[in-house]
């Protein structure tokens, strides 16, 4: 431990700089508050669901003491029901770290319960809060630490299949689109599934910045501001932007046939498609969008796909690229299939030609 631990009421604290001692984590707020964000690795178990939480906020406005009277004994048995099922088989060596909103007294009532028992657990100073204030700042500061390699290319170039097998192959990679849970343009959204809150997209991603080496490149797929309804760092863009940029080039008939299996999920449902559409249509006008939903409600997907990179996302993103990855350092790959075994080959390829030149570049 780092030993910065501190007693209070007979609970010890910890500042959210040493969470990386602690390999389990506590979240004792609600299941609500839990789900927005919560850090990395951390097991809910809430000392107030979240109705308990609700009643007991309503009854504060009027009573304080009595909320706190209902509070102590909602807590009380819901630490009871925890002991007996959640924390029964723990070794008497466990040392968690337990945290609420603000680091007051739902974790400290579970801390301190813990420690009698004859845990090691620790209460996290300032809780959640704190928490928060430590993620924004480390965000500030830790991308600027490594050097960044930034894979670019347009609409289908096989971009995020590029750095799946660059980290096979043992290259050090941060995937952007996967802690984002979305591939970053208006028919981006992943099947199943909804984006992460900012907020948690933040502890994502300190989270994985935290596990990688300073003193080698790191493989990232080229940006905007926004991934979705995220929006990146600015010392991590500015840093990509600083990078070195491989542009990828890869044939027409590839990139259509690498988004129609990419977006398969849609062939299903053309009206989620046409919906997803209708934004474009300041950009684009009436006339073009309808065009675009009817061959979509009509199944003519090669052309479809076509259209929508020949007008609409090759000369954005040809924009974007010229503004911010066409500086010092860049290069063009050309890449004549985005089959699992060129990819596989091309992130050798690429390892051996970049990984010692940023290394030599960064002595």
């Amino acid at each position: 431990m780092s030993g910065s631990s501190v007693p209070y009421s007979g609970v010890r604290r910890v500042a959210a700089a040493d969470l990386a001692d602690y390999a389990e984590r506590i979240d004792v707020r609600s299941p609500a508050e839990f789900a927005l964000d919560h850090v990395p690795r951390a097991e809910s178990h809430p000392v107030l669901d979240d109705a308990e939480r609700s009643r007991i906020g309503t009854l504060y406005a009027s009573s304080p003491f009595a909320a706190r009277r209902l509070g102590a004994a909602v807590a009380a048995r819901n630490i009871a029901a925890m002991l007996e099922s959640a924390f029964v088989d723990k070794p008497r060596e466990w040392c968690p770290v337990v945290y609420c909103w603000r680091g007051g007294q739902r974790s400290r009532a579970l801390t301190l319960v813990l420690h009698e028992v004859g845990w090691r657990a620790v209460q996290l100073e300032g809780g959640y809060r704190a928490y928060r204030r430590h993620v924004a700042a480390e965000l500030a500061r830790v991308p600027q630490r490594f050097r960044y390699v930034v894979i670019c290319g347009l609409t289908g170039s096989g971009k995020s299949r590029l750095l799946a097998a660059l980290a096979a192959s043992g290259a050090q990679t941060l995937d952007l689109e996967g802690l984002a849970r979305h591939r970053g343009s208006v028919l981006g959204g992943l099947p199943g599934g909804n984006q992460p809150s900012q907020k948690a997209f933040e502890s994502g991603l300190l989270d994985a910045l935290s596990r990688l080496d300073a003193s080698r490149p790191v493989f990232v797929e080229s940006e905007s501001r926004r991934i979705g309804a995220v929006q990146m760092p600015d010392a991590l863009l500015d840093g990509m932007r600083r990078g070195v940029a491989l542009t990828l080039v890869t044939p027409r008939d590839q990139r259509v046939a690498l988004l129609k299996d990419e977006y398969a999920h849609f062939f299903a449902t053309p009206a989620e498609l046409a919906s997803c559409l209708a934004p474009l249509t300041e950009l684009h006008g009436k006339a073009r969008i309808a065009r675009w939903e009817a061959m979509a409600m009509g199944g003519d997907w090669d052309a479809l796909i076509g259209e929508l990179l020949e007008q609409h996302y090759d000369p954005i993103y040809a924009r974007s690229l010229e503004r911010h990855f066409t500086g010092r350092g860049s290069r063009v790959i050309d890449a004549a299939s985005v089959a699992p075994a060129a990819l596989e080959a091309l992130a050798h390829e690429l390892r051996a030609s970049i990984e010692d030149d940023v290394m030599v570049e960064g002595r």
